[in-house]
């Protein structure tokens, strides 16, 4: 496997289609993310969709503006990539040590192994639910390990509860709250947040119904 040292390097041959994109953001990070998703499915590898596309697949609203993310896992990573770099995709590892990265129709694609301070595991794959995006099939990370993702994402130098509040309120008869309160119930932002969901009526109390 060839890995590029920056987005602009290491492409077998040029991106032609990215020029052929809609000017719409939102579409156009949809069509990357389908191309990336057939040429996983295509190729036999094991993925979910994550981030706001998955959002966007469980019903979501909204124009999608960043990227799409899907997550592999860590002993996949090297095939996931040579599948994307034969198919004329670039592909580079950042300083982070959890994703690659890949440009695909000029769009910007995270490969996500390390998801919620974990690596992507076999059992995270296969809780993943197979969804409709844009009419193409593909499995979507699940509510709670979704949720999940973004809850740990929290810190004291992250902590957009702005962004993360209506993707509860879309998922909140989806996910398993009481999980998602054993896990952070010690951490202090996500914490805070489900203290907010109880305010707000998101969700129930701790030993309520909801």
């Amino acid at each position: 496997m060839h890995l590029a040292g920056g987005a602009g390097e290491g492409s077998r041959r040029p991106d032609a289609r990215a020029q052929e994109l809609p000017p719409d953001r939102h579409q156009a990070i949809l069509e990357a993310t389908k191309q990336v998703a057939s040429l996983l499915k295509r190729n036999g590898h094991d993925f979910a969709l994550a981030g706001s596309v998955a959002v966007y697949a469980h019903g979501g609203v909204g124009n999608l503006q960043h990227d799409a993310d899907f997550c592999i896992r860590p002993e996949d990573a090297e095939a996931v990539a040579a599948t994307l770099e034969d198919a004329g995709l670039t592909v580079y590892a950042p300083p982070e040590d959890w994703l690659l990265k890949a440009k695909c129709l000029g769009q910007d694609v995270d490969l996500i192994f390390g998801l919620a301070h974990e690596p992507v595991s076999t059992e995270l794959l296969g809780r993943a639910q197979d969804l409709s995006v844009d009419s193409v099939q593909m499995p979507v990370l699940a509510p709670t390990d979704l949720l999940r993702s973004l809850l740990a994402a929290f810190s004291e130098h992250h902590c957009d509860f702005g962004a993360v509040l209506p993707i509860a309120r879309l998922l909140r008869e989806k996910v398993d709250w009481k999980q998602i309160r054993r896990e952070f119930v010690d951490v202090p932002m996500p914490a805070a947040f489900l203290y907010l969901l109880e305010r707000l009526d998101v969700i129930a109390p701790q030993g309520g119904d909801q």
